[in-house]
């Protein structure tokens, strides 16, 4: 496509340059690895959401407060002020003052969560108080103490213990 004049070598120091404006009919000019070329950033679905990180809807908070325990992590002790725990792993803590728990099939939570909204998909362990709604999946099983004002078990779940469903509060 381009030819090299030698000529061109000696005027510019040893580089030969293309002849005329960039973009007509040359081939793109992609920076070389030394000027630190990087892949595209991924970016996660929260970035793309229209809805604002202010508004405390469910699910719409950042990723501020937000603790991810990855599959084959193990994590003990106590939780707190976390507005959502994701668990792929093995967790064994006390957690309060938080509002939501999401339980992945990979995951397993043993101890007490005093949470807003719960999702088991793997398994709990323990006492848990939902003081608005526990999911429980096809794949979850939870054993121990139940207490939820509001709560799903799909076809597949397993609970096994004490339940108590808490009574409505009056909000007016």
């Amino acid at each position: 496509m381009f030819t090299k004049d030698p000529n061109d070598q000696a005027e510019n120091g040893g580089a030969a340059e293309p002849a005329g404006p960039p973009g007509e009919g040359d081939a793109p000019i992609m920076p070389s690895r030394s000027e630190g070329a990087r892949p595209p950033i991924v970016r996660r679905a929260r970035e793309f959401s229209a809805t604002p990180a202010e508004d405390r809807s469910v699910g719409s908070y950042g990723d501020s407060k937000k603790l991810i325990v990855g599959r084959e992590i193990a994590l003990n002790g106590e939780i707190s002020a976390c507005e959502k725990l994701v668990v792929e792993g093995r967790v064994e803590a006390n957690m309060k003052d938080c509002r939501e728990i999401e339980v992945a099939e990979s995951g397993t939570f043993k101890g007490e969560a005093e949470i807003e909204i719960a999702e088991i998909s793997g398994a709990f362990e323990g006492n848990i108080t939902a003081s608005n709604l526990l999911i429980i999946r096809p794949t979850g099983r939870v054993l121990g103490k139940v207490r939820a004002r509001q709560l799903e078990v799909e076809r597949g779940g397993e609970i096994s213990g004490e339940i108590e469903i808490l009574p409505e509060t009056d909000e007016s």
